[in-house]
């Protein structure tokens, strides 16, 4: 197995050879080099090796971007242990069943969040060790322990092809499905964008996505594996992220709608001179917007998702503008109709893919990996058309798996109904994406009252925000007497769309 496995840990190796005094990643003005990197990691994983971590144990850590983080990342992947992070914008009980799904025997909490992971201590009979970033707080030891704790790296054999992280998606039945990717899936999926991209170890990106999400982890590892440097940011902020674009000389950066448009706004005359590559999903007036102002630069356009590794296909905006681009390397991509027979070009039907970037199934739920794999083929349960020239229109959500993407993050129907249910006043409710200017699709909520009860779209939207992730809570919620049902008794959605469909 060692003969031809490969993974993240000869990534670091060969920087520390390579490049060892070239930086690796800056945080809040700290800055760690390759070389610094793989000592830091190798002490850390041994640390965790004493506390009994072994390969395809789960680590978690709920936390905004930190060095701390970057460092655990790189840690359990010299373990062959497997990455749980927590999206810190769920709810309480959002992050209790994320964590309970993954069972880790290590939790570590970041500076901000030690009262959320002792609360749930009692609830995760897996967790042996907790650890807290920061301040000290009488549940938790400190996560600097760990490195200072000692512990030789033990070299126990692994295959790049187990599991490495765990990255929790949108949930398409009122729950959240973990998928597994491995390093191998990554490190390949990985080295067709570090070519697309030309990457190099003179690259650096800037860290504004959360590493919680598969954009945001993937375009840092990505640029790692090239030798390059990550500036890594604990939250978006527009005018420091232009100030950090025009001091560190930002070549890369991945993107959600607004932040684009936001740093455009804020950068002053040439601040952002050093972008050569920025993608990520954008309106198409702040794209042109952004390649006028910065001709030399390129805005790329993309598919993906967490179960494909991250990209999918990617091709300049400019080559065909509002495509999703064309299939990367390393990915064999089609359009299907309902028996999984692929459909000519121009025809619409489900996004389908195969190949070593595929990822490795839904953590614990081997029905719903059944049915996603069927035929050989991951069935993304997006819409699309590949044209002529084999760039990929994307066309929105398969009915049965509807979603609303929401400033780049997915927010499935659902799971949002499933929470204003809750409200007493509630009889029924559906739940729907409308356009919106500044994040792609708000989530509008069309409820019936239960006879004689009365409430307001103010108290259903602050109810849902405590129970959900204030993210996925509705931005606009209406009243009606009755919604529309098919024939067969169930709520008909297409109809719910067509008569509120706008904001």
């Amino acid at each position: 197995m060692a003969l031809r496995n490969y993974t993240f840990g000869d990534v670091y190796r060969r920087n520390a050879e390579c490049f060892p005094d070239r930086t690796a990643f800056i945080f809040e003005g700290k800055r760690v080099t390759h070389l610094d990197y793989l000592q830091r990691v190798e002490r850390l994983a041994g640390g965790l090796a004493r506390l009994g971590v072994t390969p395809g144990d789960r680590v978690a850590i709920l936390s905004q971007n930190s060095l701390e983080m970057v460092d655990l990342i790189g840690a359990v992947a010299l373990l062959g242990a497997i990455l749980l992070p927590v999206n810190y914008r769920l709810s309480p009980e959002e992050i209790g069943f994320v964590l309970a799904d993954g069972a880790p025997v290590v939790v570590v909490a970041g500076d901000g969040y030690h009262d959320a992971v002792v609360a749930l201590k009692g609830s995760l009979p897996s967790a042996r060790h907790y650890f807290g970033v920061g301040a000290a707080h009488p549940g938790l030891l400190p996560f600097s322990q760990v490195s200072e704790s000692g512990g030789d790296l033990p070299h126990a054999p692994f295959d790049a092809d187990a599991g490495f992280v765990i990255i929790h998606t949108a949930a398409v039945g009122g729950r959240a499905r973990g998928a597994l990717l491995s390093q191998a899936g990554l490190l390949t999926a990985q080295s067709s964008v570090v070519q697309a991209w030309q990457l190099d170890e003179r690259d650096v990106s800037l860290g504004v996505l959360p590493l919680f999400h598969v954009a945001g982890l993937g375009l840092m590892l990505t640029v790692q594996q090239a030798g390059g440097a990550s500036v890594i940011a604990a939250k978006f902020d527009a005018g420091q992220a232009a100030r950090d674009i025009a001091a560190e000389k930002i070549t890369v950066m991945s993107e959600f709608a607004p932040m684009l448009g936001s740093i455009l706004d804020q950068a002053q005359p040439g601040q952002l001179s050093s972008l050569r590559v920025v993608t990520g999903l954008d309106a198409p007036a702040t794209i042109e917007r952004f390649e006028s102002e910065y001709p030399d630069a390129r805005f790329w356009a993309t598919f993906g998702q967490s179960e494909t590794s991250g990209l999918a296909t990617l091709s300049p905006y400019r080559d065909r503008p509002k495509s999703a681009g064309r299939p990367l390397f390393w990915r064999s991509m089609a359009v299907v109709d309902g028996d999984d027979r692929p459909k000519a070009a121009g025809q619409v039907g489900e996004i389908v893919m195969r190949g070593p970037a595929v990822f490795k199934g839904y953590w614990n739920l081997q029905a719903d990996t059944a049915i996603t794999f069927r035929n050989g083929w991951h069935h993304t349960g997006d819409m699309g058309h590949f044209d002529a020239d084999g760039y990929l229109w994307y066309g929105g959500r398969m009915p049965e798996k509807e979603l609303i993407k929401t400033g780049g993050e997915n927010v499935y129907p659902a799971e949002v109904e499933n929470a204003i249910r809750q409200h007493p006043s509630i009889a029924d409710v559906v739940v729907i994406g409308v356009p919106d200017p500044q994040w792609g699709e708000a989530i509008k909520a069309i409820c019936v009252l239960h006879p004689s009860r009365t409430t307001s779209a103010d108290e259903i939207i602050d109810f849902a925000g405590g129970l959900i992730a204030r993210y996925k809570r509705p931005k606009i919620v209406v009243f009606v007497d009755k919604l529309p049902k098919t024939t067969g008794g169930d709520i008909d959605r297409p109809a719910v769309k067509a008569a509120h469909g706008q904001a």
